[in-house]
């Protein structure tokens, strides 16, 4: 059953028997691995390990930006008191998969602008000519970076560590939100990906927090959407599999053969198509086609129409990846989803704003007069 971020986490650290994978993000591990739901993961059962990038298993690593906050490589590997860092051993907590460098859409059809040459920050989210019509993700541990980014950016407010912000700090983030939300400026937030591109669909958002799926989804639907590339840096993001503490035996041996299969090309295929990088790329490489590899990950022009996972046209011949090749997006990371120290107090803040959004939205319905027709 597909679940969101935040009803994931909390099946994987409370119903553990009820799943033999957990499939999330790096930023989602602590939790789980500190309630023992999940198992160590023996590298020397993974095929690919040493083909896979470095990325995840070093910090900093290939040149890039590095980045704030919980990069992958920090709760990667699982040392002989139980806990986690970036020291290599044989055993990991999470085996690194999927990953991506993420910002916020606009439709430059609607909006009749040049993306790439015009939305060059994280201040445009608070930009007023898009009053109403803005969008951030409800996940407390994306969306709060997204819209600090942006007041950052915009010169509302200073911080002093992105990755790991301090309870006023917060406080003052939660400060913003909320006359963001009673001005207007906010539409109601959303979790699964399907939401924004149903409504940019719509006309109800212009402008928007954005998973790279949603951006293909809407391309095959011929819309005109372009992720911007702030001057500040993505948010980045790297997604893994974790095994279940309860296995063990024959299902624990499937288990893997699951982790090998997923890192075996295909799968990492199917993942480009939506945007998405794999952590063995040189698998993926010999299963894309020539012409979607240019495009996905050398960020070349498309040298003819590329199709989406399901096989429907979404990327024009001539278009070309916004922020370029996988190399220079990888360099331009500001910081990765995080669980700071204080996520606790941030969640109970996001939460309000959640319900101060939600509050808003019935307010409003309940104020939009009813239709009446007479046959």
């Amino acid at each position: 059953m597909e679940q969101d971020f935040v009803t994931a986490q909390r099946t994987a650290a409370m119903r553990s028997d009820s799943y033999d994978v957990y499939d999330q993000c790096f930023h989602n591990l602590d939790i789980v691995w500190h309630w023992r739901a999940i198992q160590p993961i023996e590298i020397s059962r993974i095929d690919a390990w040493e083909e896979m990038s470095d990325l995840a298993r070093c910090v900093g690593a290939n040149g890039t930006g590095g980045g704030l906050g919980d990069t992958p490589a920090s709760r990667l590997y699982v040392q002989p008191d139980s806990t986690l860092s970036a020291n290599p051993t044989g055993r990991i907590s999470m085996l690194p998969t999927v990953y991506n460098f993420d910002s916020f859409a606009i439709n430059q059809g609607e909006a009749a602008l040049d993306v790439d040459r015009d939305v060059v920050s994280w201040s445009e989210l608070l930009n007023p000519r898009w009053q109403g019509r803005v969008a951030l993700v409800d996940e407390p541990a994306i969306g709060a970076f997204d819209l600090t980014m942006a007041l950052v950016a915009a010169g509302r407010m200073e911080v002093r560590d992105l990755g790991n912000m301090t309870v006023e700090e917060i406080d003052e983030m939660y400060g913003h939100a909320v006359e963001l939300v009673n001005s207007g400026h906010f539409a109601p937030f959303w979790r699964r990906a399907s939401e924004p591109v149903d409504r940019f669909s719509d006309g109800d958002l212009c402008i928007s927090s954005i998973w790279s799926p949603s951006v293909v989804a809407m391309k095959a639907r011929g819309m005109k959407v372009r992720q911007a590339s702030p001057t500040e840096g993505y948010r980045a993001w790297h997604g893994g599999l974790c095994l279940a503490q309860h296995l063990q035996g024959k299902r624990l041996d499937m288990a893997y053969a699951w982790f090998n299969w997923f890192l075996d090309g295909w799968a990492g295929a199917c993942m480009a198509r939506q945007g998405y990088y794999m952590s063995v790329p040189e698998r993926v490489r010999a299963v894309l086609d020539s012409d979607e590899w240019d495009y996905w990950y050398e960020g070349k022009p498309a040298a003819r129409n590329l199709p989406d996972p399901h096989g429907r046209e979404a990327i024009r011949a001539g278009d070309v990846r916004s922020g370029g090749s996988y190399r220079a997006r990888a360099k331009h990371i500001a910081v990765w989803n995080s669980a700071m120290d204080e996520h606790n107090f941030l969640v109970r803040r996001w939460n309000k704003i959640i319900e101060l959004a939600e509050a808003r939205r019935a307010r409003r319905r309940a104020d939009c007069p009813r239709s009446v027709s007479a046959n």
